[in-house]
């Protein structure tokens, strides 16, 4: 297995909890990562993750599976309360106490991506008794006796004995979500296409991007590079196959799978090629506006002598190459798939 791939569906959760569990991918079990991290979190019906901030890190999610209810409060006596479900995306500022909680029938799966390696976590359940009763009294203006037999311990993951009745303000829009699996691609073929939930759609990023990539087993992601944004990507469906190649001249060819996890430092090339009949990718990116720079358009930028001199081929081979004055993004595979 390549450095760069990170199989977190062969992973135990690192919290399991009667409500749910949680996976997390950080600097400390995946080497690799810069700049960002990743967890999925699982609830049960009627389970919350608890009220939470992060200290160093925005948290970009997405909504897999189910539906959940996403809670915040940040500093300026903002408050948030939205709906996500199956498609949507959701942004919390560092710092924002916030929690998500299951409000459907069925198991609720998410995806959450933080802008730092290793991001900060605090609860609501493990902050709150640090205070004396005489401090919380006062700070709520109650005498020490309304505080006896308040003993929280740590929840994480809690679970309610029934619904919440979901309010009205939450089915309204928010700067705050985002329908990504129901915004319209920005590229399109009938091989694959491309989601993208980034600044110029979704002014509210300020240092993250997400794009839905689905590829059919006729499409490929083309070869590119990413020139000043990192890239981390999460498989939530089918089979493909990747190619990663480092300053010091080492590739890293890997298959992955549902449930695997990427991570390509900065202008490092790569390709994504599909293995079944389609491949879903979430990628997530540490600049809201991430840039591409492609084979199809890049190679032929440069005079036709130049370029069969350093690739060291006929100048007839180079000119066979169609020129594009604009990335493809995904190409249609028209060869058998090479298993090298």
């Amino acid at each position: 297995m390549g450095s760069h791939l990170f199989q977190l569906s062969k992973l135990r959760p690192q919290i399991r909890k009667p409500g749910g569990t949680r996976l997390a991918a950080t600097k400390r079990n995946f080497p690799a990562l810069q700049g960002m991290s990743f967890y999925k979190l699982v609830l049960e019906p009627f389970a919350l993750r608890e009220p939470h901030w992060h200290a160093n890190a925005d948290e970009l999610g997405y909504c897999l599976k189910g539906s959940a209810l996403v809670s915040f409060y940040a500093s300026g006596n903002q408050r948030e309360v939205f709906l996500v479900q199956e498609g949507d995306a959701f942004l919390i500022p560092s710092g924002s106490l916030h929690s998500i909680e299951n409000v459907g029938k069925m198991r609720a799966e998410l995806i959450l991506q933080f802008s730092h390696e290793e991001p900060e976590d605090f609860n609501l359940s493990t902050t709150f008794p640090i205070f004396s009763n005489a401090v919380l009294g006062n700070t709520w203006h109650l005498p020490l006796k309304a505080l006896q037999g308040v003993h929280p311990k740590e929840s994480f993951i809690a679970k309610r004995e029934e619904s919440i009745q979901i309010p009205e303000e939450a089915r309204y829009p928010s700067p705050y979500r985002y329908s990504l699996g129901r915004a319209s691609p920005l590229i399109d073929f009938s091989y694959g296409s491309a989601r993208v939930a980034r600044h110029n759609v979704w002014p509210i990023l300020k240092r993250q991007a997400l794009y839905s990539l689905e590829i059919s087993g006729k499409g490929m992601r083309e070869p590119h590079w990413h020139p000043e944004t990192a890239e981390m990507g999460y498989v939530a469906k089918g089979r493909g196959r990747m190619s990663i190649q480092s300053p010091n001249g080492k590739v890293d060819t890997y298959e992955m799978g549902e449930g695997d996890l990427y991570f390509i430092p900065k202008a490092y090339p790569h390709h994504i090629e599909c293995l079944s009949k389609n491949l879903h990718i979430m990628i997530f990116f540490d600049r809201s506006m991430p840039g591409d720079v492609g084979f199809t358009a890049s190679v032929k930028a440069f005079p036709i002598p130049s370029l069969a001199a350093c690739l060291q081929t006929p100048e007839s081979f180079i000119e066979k190459l169609p020129k594009y004055y604009e990335d493809l993004f995904i190409v249609e595979k028209i060869n058998p798939l090479d298993l090298k």
